[in-house]
């Protein structure tokens, strides 16, 4: 599994570019903005993406969807089930603060917790943990979890914004991501990348 990350956005969110090499096949996390470099990556790749998956729907994170979407006519929108709200409203999504214009999206592919989908020879696992929006939600594939604005390095995503709940962030945190073996290696929206280990032993604020 080949893993890309390039920030992107004016809040510079990580943007992930994934491809299992055996097949060809990947899919892109977290567009916060439309990258020339990911994409001429991809394409020098000749990787068929099949998906744009979004961990959460703030506007820091969608801002290079459509454009990613236009440039990968195959391609479909992934999203929770229950982010729905948030991306269909461009205040609730506060896109146009981010992104200096208004986003409203409608996911092609609505997953709930557990669901599974398979990209080549990779399955992924959509874990809902919600507490930074109501449909946050972690990637699982094998021993590699891109987790949005749930867990980052040393830190959490904010529950200060509308839908935000502390409360069900930790919750979030320690039933669904803190299970997993310590080895687990952590991609996150912002700064760098961490494990399960090291966040369970030392995040200050869970």
């Amino acid at each position: 599994m080949q893993i890309n990350c390039i920030p992107s956005g004016a809040l510079g969110a990580n943007t992930y570019y994934v491809r299992d090499e055996n097949t060809n096949k990947g899919f892109i996390v977290d567009p916060g903005g439309f990258s020339p470099r990911m994409a001429d990556l991809i394409k020098k790749d000749g990787c068929d993406v099949q998906y744009v998956i979004l961990t959460h729907g703030h506007g820091d994170h969608i801002g290079g969807v459509k454009e990613y979407l236009s440039l990968f006519p195959g391609a479909e929108l992934v999203a929770c089930i229950h982010e729905k709200d948030l991306l269909a409203d461009s205040a609730f999504n506060m896109s146009e603060d981010c992104c200096g214009r208004k986003i409203e999206l409608k996911a092609d592919l609505w997953v709930e917790d557990k669901d599974t989908l398979e990209i080549g020879g990779m399955t992924l696992t959509f874990l809902h943990t919600p507490g930074h929006t109501p449909g946050g939600m972690c990637i699982l594939v094998g021993n590699v979890l891109f987790s949005g604005d749930t867990l980052f390095q040393q830190s959490i995503g904010r529950t200060d914004f509308p839908g935000g709940s502390f409360p069900q962030l930790k919750n979030s945190i320690h039933t669904k991501l803190f299970t997993l073996p310590d080895d687990t290696v952590v991609y996150p929206g912002h700064m760098g990348s961490t494990n399960i280990g090291l966040e369970k032993r030392s995040n200050p604020f869970v």
